[in-house]
């Protein structure tokens, strides 16, 4: 017991740090909007996109088999890409910053704020990796015409 409530209060720790550890914007624009708008840029960035997590859905159709009644996300979408040049620069500069590959943008609508879409990544650590924080920042900047 005394391990688990070790392993739950180092859980919350962390679950509190890395949520203030993230850039996000907030806009008005529609969900589709705003993925469109991702889409495209990270495109016109000359990217592809790895994947995309149906986070929302996935936490949505498994909701009551978990026995959970909250809705987290009316939507959210995470899209995953990389880039072969700045991951070469970053990965030369310290060959553990592979841990950080690929890199993520997630796109989100609560249900407490439906005519909110926010955009938004994490935060990296100082160094050669704040490169990677600089495109993710305007590839979502971009996609929500802040840019």
């Amino acid at each position: 017991m005394k391990h688990f409530l070790t392993a739950m209060a180092l859980s919350i720790l962390s679950s509190t740090a890395l949520a203030a550890d993230m850039i996000t914007y907030d806009t008005e624009d529609s969900f589709d909007d705003v993925v469109f708008g991702l889409e495209s840029a990270i495109i016109d960035a000359g990217l592809v996109i790895d994947s995309v997590s149906h986070t929302g859905e996935m936490l949505e159709r498994t909701r009551a088999d978990i026995g959970s009644e909250t809705v987290l996300f009316l939507n959210a979408d995470v899209f995953s890409f990389c880039s072969a040049k700045i991951s070469r620069e970053v990965m030369e500069a310290d060959p553990m910053n592979i841990v950080f590959c690929p890199y993520d943008i997630f796109v989100m609508v609560r249900p407490e704020t439906p005519e909110t879409t926010t955009i938004g990544f994490r935060t990296y650590p100082e160094g050669a990796m704040k490169k990677v924080e600089s495109l993710l920042d305007g590839i979502a900047r971009a996609a929500i015409g802040l840019d």
